[in-house]
């Protein structure tokens, strides 16, 4: 167990879920730093002039990201960042992020990276929560963390990436002024490194906990054994290393097995599929859409030093791993994970994909489907998902919800799914509210709180509903108010009212105008109910 201050906000070990890192083939030592892991252990294979990262026209070797990350933990460390504090990360996929991520790991301190696309209400909620003083901040998102700061004083500290402001510390300035760096951290293996944010059907932000042990557990497991990744791989994708699925693909497996990777300055599918061939990535990690949206754009040419594409966040077409096989000739493989579980439990292998099918069991993980009574199904039944293996859940704060989530030693994901006698597992719902929208989590009372705070909305129930695109975009029904119309011009200023309120992905791109909606007898709006009269996507 660590032991630092910050185990008050850990829940009691006997809520913790059972984890096995012997069944996993894993065996790590008691003093373990994952910064030191990911970088120096490859200056020691020999890799110091090996390009790590690709961006734009900018190449950072293994030994330009070691001694930079050095210096910005000693630059931390001297504006009184130590072990145990959390910093707030709220950039886009730039080195800055990873020298960032790498710099407080190495400081022993644990990374709170949020999604860019986070406005300033979101953001104040996890500045509370994880009791934050510092944060590192792209310039051009500065406003809504000066606005989050007005109302959370303890955010001291703020320091910037990309364009330099007046008055705020530039990162890459104190780079510059650094001269020296400082040692790594001689953490645990069980300290917190990293406090990675999701949201629950309730919408309120939960910060769950992970060590330094599970960052490595990610890539020693399907980055390994899934992926076979290995040192002449260069991975590229589009999904932010806030999210996990990012920070595993762009970051972790790569520098885990001393490979490169390439970070994209701005998504499109065309700088996407540009991005795979300029730099002979051999790795796709990108959400389904990604992957169908680079179909639809039909250009000549091919793929031929991409050897395997990751899928997750939503579920992956059947059609869609059809028509990239046929169209690049490599495989995609999907997988299931959750910020809970810090990646991939379940996934895919090269050469044995079920189209459609989520995979087998990761290799040191336990996966069944259970009823509600927390009796395993036999294959083909319809029931809850419950893992777990060398990582789990353990939330930040949250005793309540880590009860929900973790019962007799597994991990409730909270999915739907059934499995084949082969062992593979099939997706079928979620079992809450919770809209998957092109690889978004979106919680649906989020959206709704943000529109009841219109002058129109008198009542609003959001659910996802089918896309053939996005898996599922957001449609809300509301009640209007006594003197407002439902046309058009209300239904736009609905819409931008959400999205200046919340990220853009989670504004309802579908308004239904009703006169009443389903209530319980208790009066809890019964989503279901609208959801069923929805037609599937063609």
């Amino acid at each position: 167990m660590p032991d630092l201050e910050v185990n008050k906000f850990l829940p009691p070990v006997q809520l913790w879920p059972k984890r096995d890192f012997v069944a996993a083939g894993l065996s790590y030592p008691e003093k373990l730093n994952a910064a030191e892991e990911l970088v120096r252990r490859n200056l020691e294979s020999g890799f110091a002039h090996k390009v790590a990262i690709y961006y734009g026209q900018e190449a950072l070797t293994y030994g330009e990201l070691s001694q930079a990350v050095r210096r910005l933990a000693g630059a931390l460390a001297s504006r009184g960042v130590g072990k145990g504090d959390r910093v707030l990360l709220r950039l886009p996929n730039t080195p800055d992020f990873i020298i960032s991520w790498l710099a407080v790991l190495h400081l022993g301190a644990i990374v709170v990276a949020t999604v860019p696309l986070l406005r300033e209400r979101e953001m104040e909620k996890i500045l509370r929560d994880a009791e934050i003083k510092t944060a590192i901040i792209e310039s051009g998102f500065l406003p809504d963390a000066e606005k989050a700061r007005q109302r959370v004083p303890e955010l001291k500290d703020i320091l910037l990436s990309g364009e330099p402001r007046s008055g705020y510390p530039h990162i890459r300035e104190l780079l510059a002024q650094t001269s020296t760096g400082i040692a790594a951290e001689q953490t645990r293996r069980d300290d917190i490194a990293v406090l990675a944010y999701t949201s629950g059907s309730t919408g309120d932000p939960k910060g769950t906990i992970h060590f330094h042990e599970d960052i490595l557990a990610i890539a020693d497991g399907v980055a390994r054994h899934n992926m076979g990744i290995r040192p002449e791989d260069i991975s590229a994708g589009h999904p932010t290393m806030a999210f996990t699925f990012g920070l595993g693909g762009l970051l972790v497996f790569p520098f885990r097995f001393g490979a490169s990777t390439v970070l994209l300055e701005r998504f499109t599918p065309q700088t996407m599929l540009q991005t795979l061939r300029d730099y002979k990535a051999t790795i796709a990690f990108c959400a389904p859409t990604c992957f169908q949206m680079m179909l639809d754009l039909r250009e000549p040419g091919g793929l031929p030093h991409l050897r395997l594409g990751v899928s997750g966040g939503a579920s992956l077409p059947p059609i869609t791993y059809r028509r990239w096989q046929e169209r690049y000739g490599s495989e995609l493989l999907e997988g299931i994970g959750a910020t809970e579980m810090l990646h991939m439990f379940i996934c895919n292998h090269p050469g044995e994909v079920k189209p459609g099918s989520c995979g087998t069991v990761v290799k040191g993980y336990e996966a069944t489907v259970m009823d509600e009574n927390l009796s395993p199904l036999p294959p083909g039944e319809e029931g809850l998902l419950a893992v777990r293996g060398p990582t789990g859940c353990r939330y930040w704060n949250k005793l309540d919800r880590q009860q929900e989530y973790v019962k007799n030693g597994w991990n409730l994901t909270g999915d739907v799914f059934t499995y084949d006698t082969d062992g593979y597992f099939w997706f079928r719902s979620r079992r809450d509210d919770i809209i998957v929208s092109a690889g978004y989590n979106i919680a649906g009372p989020e959206v709704e709180n943000v529109l009841l705070e219109h002058a129109a909305v008198q009542e609003a129930a959001v659910v996802g509903v089918p896309d053939p695109l996005r898996g599922q975009v957001v449609k809300a029904f509301i009640i209007l108010r006594s003197g407002f119309s439902g046309d058009e011009k209300l239904l736009a200023q609905l819409q931008e009212f959400v999205k200046q309120e919340l990220a853009p992905y989670k504004y309802p791109r579908q308004i239904e105008f009703v006169s009443e909606l389903p209530h319980t007898p208790t009066g809890k709006i019964q989503r279901f109910r609208l959801r069923q009269q929805e037609p599937a996507a063609s």
